[in-house]
Order: structure tokens, then C-alpha cells, then sequence
């Protein structure tokens, strides 16, 4: 069947003006744009505010041999509407800017909040986390470390991060998820593709 969907690029927008609204640890725009229709028309001009934050890298830590994961909970201002608590469980995760790489950001989150050395890194997904109402952009990684000593608490004191790190079976992790305990799409998202793939991951890391 042939491919009947339409691309656009960077050329089939306009911004005719933008304003900041706000400036703190993220900022508000408001941006007043126009954009090509699929009928190849153009919209009117209207109006979106945007939260705007830099890029993030997100690392699932996973012991091939001991079959475990890291995961990590802290608390989060955004999660005070969870009935529950807003301390969630989440993968380790760090913003980047240019001219930082990913995997070099990987590298040190994963050091940082878990106290692990990152031995392999797999690149999974990356995705736009909300577009109705955020330009947060976000790569996923698996990454390789050996568990045996894992678990404590981290994070920088400075940032105000107060992390604990605790490895578990991916089965157990699994289990977690399905009883609905992890709420983060990261950790759903990684989770998910190593249980779809763990064999052949295992096979892979192992050989190395």
C-alpha cells in the first residue's frame, strides 16, 4: 500500500512573534505562529504558550548477569496531585545542552544518582514528552552495570536532589508497573522494551 502521509519541514511554519512571559528554573513563552494545512493552505495566525526546558537523557541501569535494574525515587514538586505521594519511582535522568553529548550526560547521571559505572550503553527511543504544551525533548538509554553492590542514596546536595537508588529482579520491576507504583512514562517506556527484549539483550551484553 503506498504511503499516503504528508511531511512537513522546518520551512512550513512561521513564528510572527514571541514573548517571554516568565523566566525561572523554566521558561514560559508565548509564541504567535502560523503553519501550513494539510490542504496546503495556511492557518490564521493564532497564539500557543510553551514551556520550554532543556533536553533530557534517561538511563535504565540493568545487570545482564544478575538479571536486576536500578531505579531510583526523590521527590517531585509536579507530582503533589498523586494520591499516593509525590516521592516517585523513576530511572535515572539528566538535562543536556549543547555542546554536551547524551551519552556523556548518561554517563555522569548514571554515576551520580545510582553510584554505578556505566559499562555499555544501548540507545532505545527518544520522544517529545508533552507537544500540546512543552518543547521537553527526551533519549532514552539501557545501560549495562553490574549490580552486585547497588543501592544507597545520592544526589547532589547543591541541586537540592535527595535520590535512593535500589536495584530489584526485572520481574519484580514488571510487577511494580502493572500494579500501577510507577507513574513516570520513562521508566514504563524502558521497562517495557527489556521485558519485550531481555533474552536477546542479555546475549548481546553478555558476549562482551
Amino acid at each position: 500500500m503506498e504511503d499516503k502521509i504528508i511531511s512537513f519541514t522546518q520551512n512550513d511554519y512561521e513564528i510572527v512573534n514571541r514573548e517571554v512571559l516568565y523566566q525561572g528554573f523554566f521558561r514560559l513563552v508565548r509564541n504567535h505562529l502560523r503553519h501550513k494545512k494539510f490542504d496546503n493552505s495556511w492557518t490564521i495566525e493564532f497564539s500557543r504558550e510553551i514551556m520550554e526546558r532543556p533536553s533530557a537523557v534517561g538511563v535504565l541501569p540493568y545487570d545482564p548477569v544478575l538479571d536486576k535494574v536500578i531505579l531510583i525515587e526523590q521527590f517531585r514538586a509536579g507530582a503533589l496531585a498523586n494520591p499516593e505521594s509525590p516521592w516517585l519511582i523513576e530511572i535515572v535522568a539528566g538535562i543536556y545542552r549543547h555542546p554536551e553529548k547524551p551519552i556523556d550526560v548518561a554517563q555522569h547521571e548514571v554515576e551520580e544518582e545510582s553510584g554505578l559505572e556505566l559499562l555499555d550503553l544501548y540507545p532505545l527511543y527518544e520522544y517529545f514528552v508533552s507537544p500540546g504544551g512543552s518543547n521537553e525533548h527526551i533519549i532514552l538509554y539501557l545501560g549495562r552495570v553490574n549490580a552486585a553492590n547497588a543501592g544507597g542514596n545520592f544526589g547532589l546536595a547543591e541541586e537540592n536532589e535527595d535520590i535512593r537508588a535500589f536495584s530489584l529482579s526485572l520481574d519484580e520491576a514488571v510487577e511494580m508497573m502493572r500494579e500501577g507504583k510507577i507513574k513516570t512514562a520513562p521508566a514504563i517506556i524502558t521497562l517495557q522494551w527489556l521485558q519485550l527484549n531481555r533474552e536477546w539483550l542479555r546475549q548481546l551484553w553478555q558476549t562482551k
